[in-house]
């Protein structure tokens, strides 16, 4: 049979730094998404001459349904622009793997946690099991015990 030693208050305290460091993911991405951002409304438009001045500068539309965890949008739809465009479709088609990360970390988590509380379960029930069948073993002990006489 298998011998486990899991130490519950170990996996907290290990669970508490993987939260800790998930936070830290999620703060990048953030940044990360907030930096495209103002990189592709400071990246200007593709529009020659005086047209500059008038024309809208930025993102492009085709990136303008991708948004941020705390739901802002990455991009803005007004803006044109190659740099803009490029960054929209940077974020666009990274937007699913970012969403992948923070799901990965946290079934992790969740896992973690899950495996731990069964394993305290089990020991518990054992635990009972074998109270159980020592006091089954006395009071057949102390019944044959009882009956015999000297």
């Amino acid at each position: 049979m298998a011998s486990w030693d899991i130490q519950p208050q170990g996996v907290q305290g290990q669970l508490k730094v993987v939260g800790a460091h998930a936070e830290d993911l999620g703060d990048v991405l953030s940044t990360l998404l907030a930096d495209l951002r103002e990189a592709a409304q400071a990246a200007g438009t593709a529009v020659p001459g005086s047209q500059a001045a008038t024309a809208p500068h930025g993102p492009v539309t085709a990136g303008s349904g991708v948004r941020d965890p705390s739901g802002t949008p990455l991009l803005s739809q007004t803006s044109t622009g190659p740099v803009a465009a490029a960054l929209s479709e940077y974020a666009t088609r990274r937007q699913n793997d970012f969403k992948a990360m923070a799901d990965r970390c946290q079934a992790a988590v969740l896992g973690a946690v899950k495996a731990t509380n069964e394993y305290v379960q089990g020991d518990l029930e054992a635990a009972r099991n074998a109270q159980n069948a020592a006091r089954a073993v006395r009071l057949e002990a102390l019944k044959d015990a009882g009956g015999k006489q000297r």
